[in-house]
């Protein structure tokens, strides 16, 4: 892409996180290009590999076999023509300039670094390599106008921070307990994926204290925020669901955003049905799925939650109570059910960290999976113990009804 370009009459370099990981000896996720070429004539460039997309401003998605590279504009200074809101956010950012203006338009010096394939050169305008070396992550300008323009940075200093195993500027980490009410005025699902790059990675235990400390969690998600005031045990259980999908990263596992989410949400959700159930009367299953309804539809307020994974992350919740249900066919149509495994993981982070009253239900549900018939359930198991009434079918009672009135 980046010869293409070149070759077509453009400057472009290899930008931001590419650089910056390789320089620091790890393993780049994706790669970022800067370029003379405005959005147009990139699209023009690579024709169908090319997809423009964004509002605040306007970038490429160029395809390669299985990979998309970000192909963004040089941008120009800030000036009065950007449109801003009243905290400071910019809002409209697609005035162009050149590869300086560019470079100091970014957020850290470490991001700043251009890798030039002409000559095989690094170009550094912020003493990005300095800080590099000083292993310092600093803003590029005057931090507090820097998060005002756009405080999705704070996130950011937290996340590149730890994963570089980087110290935060003092003046770069000053503002952002003070700023991060901020947060509030960024879409929802921008937040959901800047929450995913934090927390679906190596370093999601140490991203998730980090944003704690620095009163961002509050914000994003208030409610769980709450329960960890009331009951300081459920933070176990977020600092083993960290540590579980750190580990799944390490080792190339599958991750998925529905079992992060619904340890996230778990605890708001469970002190919620206690009430319902306690204070309102409501049934426990009645009760769960209220709570599940409530602290979805608010969080997605704040951080949206697409439905592909508000779904799965309902039906682990409300899996839950069936696990109490050791025999029969009740125990066998759980072991069948399609979400099954995630609930039963959910089950085992449950009884490993916050609820270790449950260690012993999780033990039996692993037995149940590799036994030929069922383990006993323990004689003190209600479940077990009390016979399961079979339902009536309305049809067939209906039929019988009226059967019974045709013959008399």
């Amino acid at each position: 892409m980046l010869y293409t370009l070149v070759e077509a009459g453009f400057e472009a370099y290899l930008v931001g996180g590419g650089v910056r990981d390789l320089l620091a000896n790890l393993k780049p996720k994706d790669f970022d290009i800067a370029t003379s070429a405005h959005p147009e004539q990139v699209k023009k460039v690579f024709a169908r590999q090319c997809r423009l997309i964004g509002r605040r401003f306007l970038i490429a998605h160029v395809r390669a076999g299985g990979e998309i590279a970000e192909v963004a504009t040089f941008r120009g200074p800030i000036t009065d023509s950007h449109e801003r809101d009243e905290t400071g956010r910019i809002l409209s950012d697609n005035i162009y300039g050149s590869l300086e203006t560019d470079a100091f338009r970014r957020d850290f010096t470490v991001n700043a670094l251009y890798y030039d394939i002409r000559d095989y050169s690094i170009i550094d305008f912020a003493d990005g390599i300095s800080d590099l070396q000083r292993r310092r992550l600093r803003m590029i300008g005057e931090p507090e106008l820097r998060y005002r323009e756009d405080p999705v940075r704070m996130l950011r200093a937290i996340r590149v921070a730890n994963k570089l195993g980087f110290e935060i500027e003092p003046a770069t980490a000053e503002p952002i307990s003070r700023l991060a009410p901020l947060l509030g005025e960024i879409p929802p699902a921008r937040l959901f994926d800047e929450i995913i790059k934090m927390l679906l990675s190596r370093e999601a235990r140490a991203n998730l204290d980090g944003m704690r400390e620095r009163g961002l969690f509050g914000i994003l998600f208030a409610d769980t925020e709450t329960a960890l005031a009331e009951d300081a045990r459920w933070l176990r259980l977020l600092h083993q669901a960290a540590a579980n999908t750190a580990a799944r990263v390490e080792n190339d596992q599958p991750v998925t955003p529905a079992f992060l989410y619904a340890a996230l949400l778990w605890p708001s959700v469970a002190l919620r049905a206690q009430f319902l159930a306690c204070n309102e009367g409501y049934a426990p299953m009645l009760a769960l799925s209220q709570a599940a309804d409530e602290v979805l539809a608010r969080q997605s307020l704040r951080v949206s939650i697409p439905r592909r994974f508000s779904t799965p992350i309902r039906e682990i919740w409300l899996l839950q109570p069936r696990f109490d249900h050791r025999h029969g066919a009740r125990a066998k149509r759980l072991l069948a059910h399609p979400r099954f495994r995630a609930a039963y993981d959910f089950l085992v982070l449950r009884g490993a960290s916050a609820e270790p009253q449950l260690a012993g239900l999780a033990d039996w549900w692993t037995q149940a999976q590799t036994a030929k018939e069922l383990p006993p359930a323990p004689a003190d198991d209600a479940a077990a113990s009390a016979p399961v009434p079979k339902r009536r079918s309305r049809r067939r009672g209906g039929r019988r009804r009226r059967g019974k009135k045709a013959q008399d």
